[in-house]
């Protein structure tokens, strides 16, 4: 019956037996959390002490709690019905399911999903005196899922919370909303706990009922809770005239989600929540070498919100090579280097599956997807699309195809009204009527609906605007530039402005990755050729087989593991993040360094941190220092490289390992003036195979084809099972 208990270490097995009680379980990266979880959930059924259905276990997604429900019933050999065992939203689904009538719902009311969410605000916004160019939809909907998430109903929320004239409309919308929702049957996610806590708060006779049910709570990942669910749980765990019997399992040291609503102070009070508690630490790493744990701990020792631990790896026998740490150049020789050692570590036998790149943010995929496509190297992004997929990215390239080819037909539908510019489906299907009948491409069109008159009002003034700006692009082009031009053109459109205004928690990160992009186009001589190497890209990018490369940001890394980690871009601004330093100080770089902390625990058996002396930023090279997180881990175990070439050291105006951390801003040229400007920085296309037109060919995605035509690397085949297309010749293998 005890056999169980024998497969943990000291820790995990205190952890799992201390059963009565105010328990917090503080469980490091890779010391078994979800095996002390699922272990101590079966202990309690095992040992007698509780029913199933007695037992409430939290957790933060369904995928999380199908996998404790699966272990728990291979540790007690049975299936088990009746769990209170999931997210904290479909728990309280569940609850309010019963008491929904209370609320002034039925129980089969609906959830409606954020689009069904934004429609209704959207209806109940023009009762209300409300710019809705400053105060968009999204931004109302973000404010009163905020409010949610903190516990206030539109009836008391606090003064602080009603700061600002808008926000005194916003209550009223959020008044509007919530009887609206109730006239449909229907409540957002928000609404499950929200209404719960009301419940709970008025009828205390319910309260008691699911106190008395619960003989046990179980919390998964409590460094995570927002301000509702730490209320939520706290009411659950005060049964009358006894002690709390609740178990919270987290690690405060990866609390990085402050950004969507998490309160790392609900863990850091556990013990003034429930005096009577036992504090627990797993320190005992399973999962990384000692180095990697070492450099970790040494980090994270710099925050001074936390409660402290130092991890241990459990196999002192696993290879323990430092932390490597490079220095180089530009960005552009990150990505090389980076994919070189990629590369030799494959030949050395690890799959590329055993390999991540975890960077700050998304738009640092961009210069590794480019050159991983150009060494024929797999990749997937996780958690993400590839850069060259993305919305504003493809938005950002219609317009740039537009004013190269007038005649795009794809590119103008897609950018005709974005940002909107009041042409709906009727406008269009009058431009595609006057295309058809004159034979000619949709920007004529266009151009002709305008000359005679036959478009109004404010489509008219739009789309007349729309066309100088067009004609006004492609001069510049001739006179100032591609990359001065697109620049223009995508702020004078409103496309900028457009995600500027944007309160979502994307709308940041788009428009870096439209920064990127800029970038991007600097690296080639003119637009055009920009645009061909981005046809090719989107005609190579789906390499076939499972085992490739994984490239994400380090908040999606967060639970994942990987034998060798990468960890680029680790320079002031970048990371940590100036914008999050800006906006929260202190607290802010804690969290920062709390994600870089999570960043180097993914790694199993090798991490390389790089850090670039210069990055471009649109289109502009700007110098940087390395992040002072580099500075904060000590020789004992890393190894720093650097691969400055000394010619470029003297030129470079800081010192590799700066103890100055002035880090400049991220900005436009405009506003801030480039550093550093290498010599005619222009793309050169990889080295030919010379492979002779005629010649029998083979390409993983598009199989056997005979060669046209060559241009340098590029290659035009007829291939046997396809089409006639166009690739670049090292995604192709020469048949003998």
């Amino acid at each position: 019956m005890t056999e169980y208990l024998n497969q943990l270490n000291n820790a995990q097995r205190e952890a799992v037996e201390a059963t009565e009680g105010p328990v917090l379980v503080l469980a490091g990266a890779g010391t078994g959390k979800t095996k002390v979880l699922t272990t101590r959930f079966a202990h309690i059924l095992l040992s007698g002490k509780a029913y199933p259905n007695q037992i409430l276990a939290v957790t933060f997604t369904n995928k999380a709690s199908k996998e404790m429900s699966e272990r728990i019933a291979h540790l007690i050999q049975q299936p088990i019905e009746g769990l209170w065992l999931g997210s904290f939203h479909k728990i309280c689904a569940k609850m309010l399911r019963v008491n929904a009538q209370l609320v002034g719902l039925s129980s089969n009311f609906t959830i409606l999903d954020t689009d069904d969410q934004l429609r209704l605000i959207k209806q109940i916004i023009p009762n209300y005196l409300i710019d809705i160019k400053t105060t968009p939809p999204q931004l109302i909907l973000g404010i009163i899922q905020s409010w949610k998430d903190k516990g206030f109903s539109y009836g008391n929320l606090a003064p602080s919370e009603k700061n600002t004239s808008e926000k005194v409309i916003i209550q009223e919308i959020y008044h509007a909303y919530q009887i609206r929702l109730q006239q449909l049957n229907a409540c957002d996610f928000g609404d499950l706990m929200l209404h719960m806590m009301n419940i709970f708060n008025q009828y205390p006779e319910i309260l008691q009922k699911y106190q008395r049910y619960f003989r046990y709570i179980l919390v998964d990942e409590y460094q995570d809770t927002n301000t509702i669910q730490y209320l939520w749980l706290r009411l659950l765990a005060q049964r009358s005239g006894e002690v709390a019997n609740i178990c919270c399992v987290g690690d405060d040291d990866q609390s990085i989600y402050s950004w969507r609503g998490a309160e790392i102070a609900n863990i850091l009070r556990f013990e003034k929540d429930f005096p009577e508690a036992k504090i627990i630490r797993l320190e005992e790493n399973y999962r990384s070498t000692q180095n990697i744990l070492g450099a970790a701990s040494e980090l994270i020792d710099h925050n001074s919100e936390r409660l402290g631990k130092s991890l241990q790896a459990a196999n002192k026998e696993l290879q323990n090579e430092k932390v490597q740490i490079a220095s180089v150049w530009d960005s552009d020789e990150e990505s090389r280097l980076i994919c070189d050692q990629i590369i030799h570590l494959q030949k050395d036998g690890y799959r590329y599956g055993d390999m991540a790149i975890l960077m700050r943010t998304g738009s640092q995929t961009r210069p590794f997807e480019e050159r991983m496509i150009t060494l024929g190297l797999p990749y997937k992004i996780i958690g993400g699309l590839r850069f060259y997929e993305r919305a504003e990215i493809r938005d950002a390239i219609a317009y740039m195809r537009i004013v190269a080819q007038p005649n795009d037909n794809l590119a103008l539908e897609r950018i005709i009204n974005v940002p909107r510019r009041g042409v709906g489906s009727v406008a269009l299907q009058k431009i595609h009527m006057a295309a058809r009948e004159l034979d000619i491409p949709l920007l004529q069109a266009v151009d002709h609906l305008l000359i005679n008159n036959m478009l109004k009002g404010k489509i008219f003034t739009e789309l007349t605007q729309l066309m100088n700006l067009l004609d006004q692009t492609r001069k510049k082009i001739e006179t100032e530039g591609h990359i001065s031009a697109i620049d223009y053109l995508l702020n004078a459109c409103g496309y900028i402005d457009m995600w500027k205004q944007d309160k979502s928690i994307e709308a940041a990160g788009r428009l870096e990755n439209i920064k990127e992009l800029f970038q991007a186009t600097a690296e080639f001589p003119s637009l055009v050729e920009f645009l061909e190497h981005i046809s090719l890209i989107m005609d190579n990018d789906d390499l076939s087989g499972d085992d490739k490369i994984n490239l994400m940001t380090l908040h999606a890394a967060k639970g994942l593991e990987f034998n060798i980690v990468f960890l680029p871009g680790w320079e002031e601004g970048l990371f940590p993040s100036q914008r999050t330093m800006d906006e929260s100080g202190n607290t802010g770089l804690e969290e920062e360094r709390r994600l870089a902390y999570v960043g180097i625990t993914r790694a199993k058996q090798r991490l390389f941190i790089s850090h670039a002396a210069n990055r471009q930023i649109y289109g502009q090279w700007q110098s940087s220092l390395p992040s002072r997180f580099i500075d904060e881990i000590s020789d004992k175990y890393t190894k720093k490289t650097s691969y400055i070439k000394q010619s470029q050291q003297r030129s470079f105006r800081k010192n590799t390992f700066s103890d100055s951390y002035s880090s400049p801003k991220f900005s436009s040229p405009q506003s801030q003036g480039a550093s550093y400007s290498p010599s005619k920085r222009t793309y050169s296309a990889p080295q030919s195979k010379n492979i002779p037109a005629g010649s029998r060919v083979f390409h993983q995605k598009f199989g056997h084809g005979t060669v046209l035509s060559t241009e340098n690397n590029k290659l035009e085949v007829d291939f046997d099972k396809s089409d006639i297309k166009h690739v670049i010749d090292s995604f192709v293998t020469l048949e003998s």
